[in-house]
This record gives structure tokens, sequence and C-alpha cells, in this order.
């Protein structure tokens, strides 16, 4: 069995049509139909006509993807999706050969009819090395590295990543030199992919945080996010067992709205709906405004359909979020966090990036 990631998009565009479709939803939209095209130089020449004002790396490099789609994989191998959307992960099994969709819109065209398996795998119970694995921005791309393929078989059984056996793990490259290899073929061939720098770094972020504020602690770094955005808090700590684990509010003694009551599970499995029912009717019983759910292992099918009926009411922080919090506020968290959470922020240019 082989992994592939295929991509929906550069924001996600494609990909609720991809899920609720079945499909891999491959982009190339100048491209025409490769149902034809059934050597990797024939999909390079159809690439050409399609884009023929690109570098002959350029070319190159979309046919060795597009060629993964159309001969490479396999009815059987996984295919995994990053959504940006959600910053989850979908992992589903490959149900067809390559099929060109008479579509409307030509990014919906050349793909694989997918069983998505599941849909909502929340990054924090994927490790570093295999994330950075589905770091590149190619649409396409096989994964290889680090025991992928068993590791992605068991996240799409619904468990948490579990990590690469002996002898099968090989080290991560440096963040210096981020790049991961497309195999374009079964020989030497192979084309360097750029990695999405922001989300390695936000990865990594994550992975240290969940290190450093695991369990109870993390509810301090959440009433310090809290602290520096101009709230008031009270923490309930640990013991209590009324779903309540911050009280926070405006105003010099933070008796002013909006008044909120934050409930934060920092445990890498989904929240379900029952503890988004509970902190629903915790904000009518305490007379708060809005609540905020910190959801570090993300949210169940069911506790996501329930939050949407309560979107005025109840907010949602997952790890993605609170990595963003942490570095939009950073500057003014205590000195004992910045201590426990070097960072340093950098420039880079954006057409570098991808």
């Amino acid at each position: 069995m082989t992994a592939w990631m295929v991509r929906a998009g550069s924001s996600g565009e494609r990909e609720q049509w991809a899920l609720e479709s079945g499909y891999t939803g491959a982009g190339f939209g100048d491209v025409g139909s490769l149902t034809d095209s059934g050597t990797r130089e024939a999909v390079l020449n159809r690439v050409g006509e399609g884009i023929p004002d690109r570098s002959t790396g350029a070319l190159r490099n979309f046919a060795a993807q597009l060629w993964a789609l159309r001969g490479r994989m396999a009815v059987g191998d996984l295919v995994v999706m990053p959504l940006k959307r959600t910053s989850e992960i979908a992992i589903g099994t490959i149900d067809s050969e390559y099929v060109y969709l008479d579509n409307p819109d030509p990014e919906r065209r050349h793909v694989r009819r997918v069983a998505w398996k599941v849909t909502n795998l929340a990054r924090s119970r994927v490790k570093q090395d295999l994330l950075y694995s589905l770091g590149a921005f190619s649409t396409i791309c096989q994964i290889q590295r680090n025991d992928a393929e068993r590791r992605l078989t068991v996240c799409m059984s619904g468990n948490a990543d579990p990590g690469a056996r002996l002898g099968q793990a090989a080290s991560v490259v440096a963040p210096s030199t981020p790049r991961t290899v497309l195999q374009v073929e079964e020989v030497e061939e192979v084309v360097e992919a750029p990695v999405d720098l922001a989300r390695y770094a936000a990865d990594a972020i994550a992975s240290r945080l969940i290190e450093a504020y695991s369990g109870h602690k993390m509810e301090g770094l959440i009433a310090d996010l809290l602290r520096s955005a101009g709230y008031v808090c009270t923490e309930h700590g640990e013991g209590t067992d009324d779903g309540i684990d911050i009280v926070a509010g405006k105003g010099i003694l933070g008796l002013e709205p909006p008044r909120l009551i934050v409930q934060v599970k920092s445990q890498a499995s989904p929240v379900d709906s029952p503890t988004v029912s509970q902190l629903h009717g915790s904000l009518s019983i305490h007379g708060a405004d809005q609540g905020l759910l910190v959801a570090w292992g993300g949210l169940t099918r069911a506790a996501r359909k329930l939050l949407d009926s309560q979107r005025f009411a109840i907010r949602v922080w997952d790890a993605d979020e609170v990595v963003a919090q942490v570095q939009q506020h950073y500057a003014s968290l205590p000195a004992r966090v910045r201590r426990e959470l070097p960072l340093k922020q950098i420039w880079t240019l954006a057409d570098e990036a991808g």
C-alpha cells in the first residue's frame, strides 16, 4: 500500500466538494484530459499544451504530479488530505482509476474517486515528523518517510499516530532546508518540493506547547492569553467539577461584558457533544455572555454540528488557534511563559514560501 498526499486548493477551496463527492480534487485546470495519456512523457506533452508559458522545470514538476494521479496511484492506496479550513486531516482509500470529469469548474476535473474513512483527524494526534511530510506545497506527492503508510493506516481507524517502528524512522530535515521529496517514478528522478514554513512552525510550536502545558497547566496558559487580550480572569483550579475552568470579564473587576466562561480540554482526543451542551448550559446558569471551549484535540462530528447551531454563543480554540493566539500575544505574555516557550519572529519572502 502506497500513501499519497493530495491537496484541494491553496486555500482549501475544493475541500468540502472533495469530501462530499468522494474525490481527490487535483486542480491543474488548464491541462486537458489525461485519459489517453498512458505514459509520463505523454502527460508532460499535455501539460506543455495547457500551460505553454511556464519554465521547463515547472512543467516537469506539474507533469510529475499529474502522472502520479494518472498512472502511479493504485486502487486501495491511501490518500491523505490536510484540510486548510479546519486544520484537520482527512484520510481515505483510492476507489477508482483516473477520471476526467465533465465539470463546469476546470479545477474539478482531474480526479480519483476516494472512500474517505476519517475526515476530522486533529493534527495534534499526528506526530511532528509525519506532519512535516504533509507540509509540502505540492498538490500531489507520495508520502514515504518514517513508516508513513502504517501510521496513516492506524490514524485512518480513528487512533492516534503510533510513531515510526524501530528501524523505520528517518531523521527530520532541518528547518533551515525545508524540503520534502516528491518521487516522480520508480527510478532516480525526484523533485524537491518546498515545505510550508508557516505550517511547519505552527506544528513545532504546538508540539512544544502540549509538552509544556499538558493537563491543568493549559488552563493557566489560556488565562494568560486572555489577560493579554485585556480580560480579568479567575481560574477555578484543579479539582472542581462544574465544567468551568476560567471565568473572565472586562473592566477593572472583570464584571463588564463580554463575560466569558471557559472550558479547557487539553487531551489529544476530540471533544464530544455532551461537553458542548454542558458549556452552553453554564452560560445561562452563570449569566455569561459567551463561552470559549479550548479543544486541543478538535471536535467530534456531532460536537461540530451542535456548535454550528450555537455559533454566536460559543467559540472554539483548537490547537492551531491556541498557537495563533500565542503568536499574536507573545510579547505581552508573562516572562515565565516566554522562558518555557522561547520563540523568535522571522521574515521570509512570500513567493519563496510558495
